[in-house]
């Protein structure tokens, strides 16, 4: 872990935090807005303009790579074509990042790889203006998230000596800024993007990076020092791993796949839910009738209400008592998330029982349930791995601690397949079992290998404003 001036760890000019955090947060924002602007209109983009006659022919090398494809899944339509290199993207997005942390950590330093990163995604998004350069600008992409995400989210655990507690609320903070920009992002690219043309949705993507590339660049003197640096000046940076960095790393690694199933019911939202939703809700409201996918920027809105919520529950406990370390916290928070596809299977059994719609408050209920829970899980898992993990190796531990999302994205795929043949509500009965299951297996790891997470040294208090 960086070791951190006396003067920079006592810095709360950021709502109690370094300003760093503050410069980190708001690249973060633009960059998730990048993100999830384009994201919102890869499928419907192929659907419906690229892999038609008259657009398909035109991008470069897609016939190797259609190729390729078939050789796996056989003959495709458009839209089938569309969902795997959707999922080829989704899936990679998460991997990529482990590269990018090897980059960092071991050649060329983190602000560089992370300044890399922005440019190779801000080209990206602008080469998606183009038919030809299609598939250039979703390899530009993938090289281009490898290199910034995992790397400025361990900046942001830079920020903090090794038994500083403010690590887990700063995380928290900076996933509001992810959070809104996943509200906004969608309606603007997409409005764009279905009034005028496709090209110009990703143009402000484009643009929506080259802000959060500029914003960093102008925040630099504010960022923890590189740990190439430190490596040649303290020799104790470069130390060989003990006994205890060892079982640390094997720690974070085997609980890996845990976290990926505590995930699904969260990821889910994207998939399983959706579908079930659209036949399932009465969707009117106030006379209008709405489409299934605003249930997508409601859980953003509860989401950032409840991350709100939470970091102001937790510096208020911590006022009063002892604040839970990291593991605690994220099997709180699984905990309380398993219980929001209960709500659904109540919802599902009601319509099932009826035949008639379920209210939307079932949809609130199944929203705020896992969004109060997911706010003490992935943000705090981020602030757990960059704590944890030994010297010199954060910045590979935090993109492997994203194989998570990989992992739970496959997952989610197979068991939205389970929905044609189950009943619904043993459906989402199921989703609460295995999250609820993924807790109780963290509990076994806190009481048996948890002392190899926490800080060897001792605890330093720190006040949050």
């Amino acid at each position: 872990m960086t070791v951190q001036s006396d003067s920079a760890r006592a810095d709360r000019a950021f709502l109690g935090h370094p300003v760093g955090l503050g410069w980190l947060s708001a690249t973060e924002f633009w960059e998730r807005f990048s993100y999830y602007g384009m994201a919102t209109l890869l499928v419907l983009y192929m659907t419906h303009s690229l892999l038609l006659p008259g657009h398909i022919e035109h991008v470069w090398g897609f016939s190797i790579y259609r190729g390729i494809v078939d050789r796996f899944f056989g003959s495709l339509s458009p839209q089938s074509l569309a969902s795997i290199t959707w999922g080829i993207y989704g899936g990679l997005v998460y991997v990529t990042p482990i590269g990018g942390g090897i980059l960092a950590e071991r050649f060329i330093g983190r602000t560089p790889t992370v300044a890399l990163g922005g440019s190779l995604m801000a080209l990206g998004n602008f080469l998606m203006t183009f038919d030809q350069t299609f598939l250039i600008a979703l390899l530009c992409l993938l090289i281009g998230v490898g290199c910034f995400k995992g790397n400025i989210a361990t900046q942001v655990g830079d920020l903090y000596g090794p038994n500083d507690p403010r690590r887990a609320d700063a995380f928290q903070i900076y996933f509001i800024g992810i959070q809104i920009a996943v509200i906004f992002a969608p309606i603007a690219c997409s409005t764009l993007a279905l009034k005028y043309n496709w090209h110009w949705g990703f143009a402000l993507a484009s643009l929506g990076m080259l802000i959060g590339l500029t914003i960093y660049l102008f925040g630099r003197p504010t960022f923890p020092p590189e740990p190439l640096k430190l490596r040649k000046a303290n020799p104790e940076a470069r130390r060989p791993l003990g006994r205890r960095d060892i079982i640390s790393i094997a720690v974070l690694a085997a609980i890996i796949p845990v976290l990926a199933v505590a995930s699904i019911g969260n990821q889910q939202i994207f998939n399983s839910y959706l579908t079930w939703g659209e036949k399932a809700f009465n969707l009117t409201f106030l006379g209008f009738s709405l489409p299934v996918t605003y249930l997508v920027s409601l859980d953003s809105v509860v989401s950032t209400v409840t991350m709100v919520l939470v970091i102001l529950f937790w510096r208020w406990w911590a006022r009063r008592w002892t604040e839970p370390n990291e593991l605690t916290k994220m099997i709180i928070g699984i905990a309380i998330s398993a219980l929001g596809p209960l709500a659904l299977a109540a919802a599902a059994a009601s319509f099932a029982a009826t035949g008639h719609r379920v209210s939307l408050g079932w949809a609130i209920a199944f929203h705020l349930l896992n969004d109060f829970g997911f706010a003490n899980v992935f943000p705090v898992g981020l602030a757990l791995y960059s704590r944890a993990s030994p010297k010199g190796y954060a910045g590979i531990m935090i993109p492997l601690y994203y194989l998570n999302l990989t992992i739970a994205s496959f997952l989610i795929g197979g068991l939205g397949t389970l929905l044609d043949r189950m009943p619904a509500a043993s459906f989402w009965l199921l989703h609460a079992g295995l999250i609820a299951a993924s807790a109780a297996i963290l509990l076994v790891v806190r009481a048996v290998a948890g002392h190899t997470l926490a800080p060897a040294y001792k605890h330093e208090e720190y006040a949050v404003a």
